[in-house]
């Protein structure tokens, strides 16, 4: 498949974008969240039922419901495709899926 999709020098490129993060498989260590440029996904905290308590901040606990703290993707229409956070992710929690290629008239 060729790409539609090029760089600033002129190689082919498709972009694989962000759209979801596996909230059982994800640890939460929020290597993602620090590689990403646009703030796509943030880090939610999660009660033992595995219901999302919200947004984490650096000093949330919850009132005491937290059991541990995932990464959720809240923000989808932010990613460019790049790529980094797939590539600093040690359990492989991501889907990507790739850009559609532009449609001609």
């Amino acid at each position: 498949m060729t790409s539609p999709f090029v760089t600033r020098d002129g190689s082919r490129w498709m972009p694989d974008y962000l759209t979801a993060i596996d909230g059982a498989t994800c640890i939460g260590c929020g290597r993602c969240f620090k590689v990403c440029s646009r703030e796509v996904m943030h880090l939610y905290g999660v009660d033992d039922a595995g219901e999302i308590l919200g947004i984490c901040d650096d000093e949330d606990d919850f009132e005491g419901e937290l059991n541990r703290m995932i990464m959720v993707v809240d923000h989808a229409g932010r990613c460019i495709g790049c790529g980094a956070c797939a590539r600093v992710c040690p359990k492989n929690c991501q889907t990507h899926v790739a850009a559609e290629p532009p449609q001609h008239d």
